[in-house]
């Protein structure tokens, strides 16, 4: 791919052959009305290949023993459903059920290490604790008088074999190199866990670009580059990691964060942070003004997307286009799960 891309055109340039209409992307590449999130809906809802696939995380769930005493709330939130929205390419459930194994993985360790303190969670451990998770993410190289030691802590740890067993199960489909961007992805993911966790124990709201820029590296980008891994494709790493390609998806992901933002932040406690209650702190706003700047932003990010991928659509290849096409339908169906899922709505 040349350095110098190719101009603006239209995103429904990324459509065809990929089994989507279209007609659909039409009118959502329009400004939408004032405070209405620029997305896409769910291109597919198939509420059958979704509970079969929630069926199987919880089978998966009580095997490895997270969320012990919580698997019917655990099963209300509908994760299964959640890939099953965002990859509407895809029918097969267990590869779906592969990328959710990944996904509630990465949701019970942030549960467990960060957010939750029912569950254990303490700040001034966070970074001990997910080092020692990168050793399962990313085998440790160790001399066999101490990889006994750390096995033995490891089975002890709930966290520590939901990772193992989903990446295990992502390894039936995933190539060499799309594993190896995984773990990279979940080194960043960990990072950015670490630097919330000083928030938490310095008892501190970070600025809104300190916030953002903790969103960047704690996007939704650990499952959204799965989305070549279950549709049975590869995109290559040339293009995989070329600098406008990488902000294009990442760009993606980081609206698609903020849409969790937007649906979690009514029911978050006072210590969680989420750009609504730190635009509204760093700028005096109030809630509603927040909750619109936050919008507004997320729909700038995802326009930037729109951008990008329509430049790129035309200098790259067919598996790029596809790549892109996809990524634009996992976010709307990232929006449709955040908007219905029983994590968020009130009691």
């Amino acid at each position: 791919m040349a350095a110098t891309l190719a101009p603006p055109g239209d995103l429904r340039r990324l459509l065809p052959g990929l089994g989507m209409s279209a007609a659909f992307l039409g009118p959502l590449v329009k400004p939408p009305p004032e405070g209405e999130l620029f997305c896409p809906d769910a291109l597919r809802d198939d509420p059958a290949l979704g509970e079969m696939v929630d069926d199987g995380l919880i089978a998966w769930a009580r095997e490895v023993g997270i969320y012990e005493g919580r698997l019917e709330k655990l099963r209300s939130y509908g994760f299964g459903r959640y890939m099953m929205l965002a990859h509407p390419a895809v029918d097969d459930p267990d590869r779906l059920l592969a990328a959710t194994k990944c996904l509630v993985a990465e949701w019970a360790a942030d549960d467990y290490y960060v957010d939750e303190v029912e569950l254990g969670s303490d700040p001034m451990v966070v970074g001990s604790r997910l080092a020692r998770l990168m050793s399962v993410v990313d085998p440790a190289a160790m001399v066999p008088r101490y990889a006994t030691d750390m096995d033995a802590y490891h089975r002890l740890q709930p966290i520590s074999e939901a990772f193992r067993t989903a990446m295990e199960h992502l390894a039936r489909y995933a190539s060499t190199a799309q594993i190896g961007r995984f773990q990279h992805q979940m080194a960043i993911l960990f990072l950015a866990w670490c630097q919330e966790a000083d928030w938490h124990a310095n008892r501190r709201t970070p600025p809104v670009w300190e916030y953002l820029v903790q969103r960047h590296l704690n996007s939704y980008l650990p499952p959204m580059i799965l989305v070549d891994v279950l549709a049975g494709y590869e995109l290559s790493a040339h293009e995989f990691y070329h600098p406008e390609v990488r902000r294009a998806y990442t760009t993606a992901a980081n609206a698609a964060v903020l849409v969790n933002d937007i649906h979690s932040a009514p029911s978050e406690s006072d210590n969680d942070y989420n750009l609504p209650k730190v635009l509204a702190q760093a700028e005096g706003l109030s809630p509603k003004d927040a909750m619109r700047r936050t919008v507004e932003i997320h729909n700038e990010l995802m326009h930037t997307f729109v951008e990008l991928a329509a430049r790129l659509s035309i200098a790259g290849s067919p598996n790029l286009r596809r790549f892109l096409a996809d990524v634009w339908a996992w976010t709307g169906g990232s929006r449709r799960w955040h908007a219905t899922t029983g994590r968020y709505q009130r009691s």
